[in-house]
This record gives C-alpha cells, sequence and structure tokens, in this order.
C-alpha cells in the first residue's frame, strides 16, 4: 500500500469513527424521543379518555330528564349503556397516570360519579321528583356540575403535560441534533483539507523525488528536481540532489 492510500485511510477511519459517534448521538435523541412520544400518547388517552367520561354523564343527564318526564324504560336503558361507557373510560385514564395530581383527581371523579349514581339510581318515575324541576336543580344537576368540573380539570392536567412535553422535546431536539450535525460536517471539512494539504505538501513531492530518481538511475539530471516545500521534504530532496552531483557515475 503506497503512502498516499494509507494516508487516506487514516482519515478515513477517523471520519467513519467521528460519523459513527455523531450518529449514536442522533440515535439516543431518537430514543429520548420515542420515550416522550409514549408519554404524549398517554397524556392524549387519558383526554380522550375525560372526553367519553364527560358525554357519558351528558347522556345520563338526558337520561334523568326522561325518567322526569315518566318514560322509565328509555331513562333507564340509556342509564345503564351510559354508565358502562363512564367505567370504562376511568378504567383507561386509572392506567394511565403520568402527571402529579392526577390520581387525586381521578379518586374526585370516582367519588363525585357515585355521589351522581346514587342519585339517579333511586326510583324517580312515581315519586315526587317526577316533573320537579327544584330537585332537577338541587340534586342531580348540581352533582353533574362538580363532577364536568373535575373532567375538565383532569383534561386540562393532560393537556399543559402534553404542552410541557411538546416544548421539552424541542429543547432536546435543538440541543441534541445540533451539535452531532455539526460534529459530522466540521469532521468531513477538516478530513478534506487535510487530504488535500497532506497530498500537496507530502504525497506529490515524494511523488515528484520518486519519479526524478527514478529518471536519475536511467541517466537523466538530478538537477530539475525542485521541491520547495521549505520543510524536510525540501533538505531530503537537496541532499538527494549534492548525493547525485558527488557520485554521477554511480546509478
Amino acid at each position: 500500500m503506497n503512502l498516499r492510500l494509507k494516508l487516506i485511510s487514516a482519515f478515513l477511519t477517523i471520519a467513519i469513527l467521528l460519523i459513527v459517534a455523531g450518529l449514536m448521538s442522533i440515535k439516543g435523541f431518537e430514543d429520548v424521543q420515542v420515550s416522550i412520544q409514549n408519554i404524549l400518547d398517554e397524556n392524549y388517552r387519558t383526554i380522550l379518555a375525560a372526553q367519553k367520561m364527560g358525554e357519558a354523564v351528558e347522556r345520563e343527564d338526558s337520561a334523568i330528564l326522561l325518567l322526569m318526564q315518566g318514560y322509565w324504560e328509555r331513562g333507564r336503558s340509556q342509564l345503564a349503556l351510559a354508565d358502562s361507557t363512564f367505567k370504562s373510560a376511568h378504567q383507561i385514564a386509572q392506567g394511565n397516570i403520568t402527571v402529579i395530581g392526577e390520581e387525586e383527581v381521578l379518586k374526585s371523579i370516582r367519588e363525585h360519579y357515585q355521589s351522581y349514581k346514587d342519585i339517579w339510581a333511586r326510583p324517580i318515575v312515581g315519586t315526587d321528583m317526577e316533573g320537579s324541576w327544584n330537585w332537577y336543580q338541587e340534586s342531580p344537576h348540581r352533582a353533574l356540575l362538580l363532577l364536568k368540573s373535575d373532567l375538565e380539570h383532569l383534561a386540562e392536567m393532560n393537556e399543559n403535560s402534553m404542552y410541557r412535553t411538546a416544548s421539552q422535546l424541542e429543547d432536546i431536539a435543538e440541543r441534541a441534533m445540533k451539535p452531532g450535525i455539526v460534529a459530522i460536517i466540521a469532521t468531513l471539512i477538516l478530513i478534506a483539507i487535510f487530504s488535500y494539504f497532506i497530498s500537496d505538501l507530502v504525497v506529490s513531492p515524494i511523488i515528484r523525488m520518486t519519479a526524478r530518481v527514478r529518471a536519475f538511475r536511467e541517466g537523466g539530471d538530478l538537477n530539475k528536481l525542485d521541491i520547495h516545500t521549505g520543510d524536510e521534504i525540501q533538505d531530503l530532496a537537496e541532499e538527494i540532489r549534492l548525493l547525485a552531483k558527488r557520485n554521477p557515475g554511480k546509478r
């Protein structure tokens, strides 16, 4: 292997190592990104669960109004379906706790929902509560407002968490990606510059000296050995020229 290839191989090895280091830095950022994306997904699932719970209690509110108008079968059927939907959504939210204080809010939702359910679980049709708007305003509607307030708080907590997480991801991206990309670009630029100077200042003069010495051995003139690098290579060329001048007959 000639000197040029050896130098190029050395630089390529350095380049590969530095590029691998840069790629590993980028890969590390991508791993963090995946972790943050998982948190965002969990927040989003909780927000959807809060929306489903809100829709469920709205349907229960409509069912209570049906019962107050004497529609027992329709009202009870709607209450049973909405109750099942609420419980399923609450279970999903309970399994996606990622925000500080979220567990306490879910506990409050569960307690307020149970209080709300205790109200409509009792008979309404055929009792004094049927058609009583005062009862509706003072009992189920007031309990519904407390429950919806908790559900709005749950959704808001997760929305704020998503915003903070997205902001953190942006900061991490800026800190992790830029140094890695800059390192790769800077490495490639430096290698190109060093390769040029090595080729121009070391390899090319040596190639010219080799060609002149070979020509001298075949009867050429070493006085044309014009190497002007201003360093040890120029000194070597001058010594070769003087040696050939001192021993002109030895070829």
